[in-house]
């Protein structure tokens, strides 16, 4: 059993590596907006200004 399905499951992982200067921010981003680290990282690549014909047709 576990947890159940829902709509936009978030099955596929990655792993970043970044210096200390950089983790500071995202922990501290993170700690004043009251997101996850994953969230904030899924933010920030969505709001990346990459528009192509690929990325138009990626529901988000």
């Amino acid at each position: 059993m576990g947890r159940p399905k829902g709509d936009n499951n978030k099955e596929c992982g990655y792993t970043v590596r970044m210096d200390e200067t950089t983790l500071k921010r995202l922990e501290l981003y993170c700690k004043k907006m009251g997101v996850l680290k994953s969230q904030a990282i899924r933010d920030a690549i969505n709001a990346l200004p990459i528009e192509t014909e690929e990325t138009n047709k990626i529901e988000r």
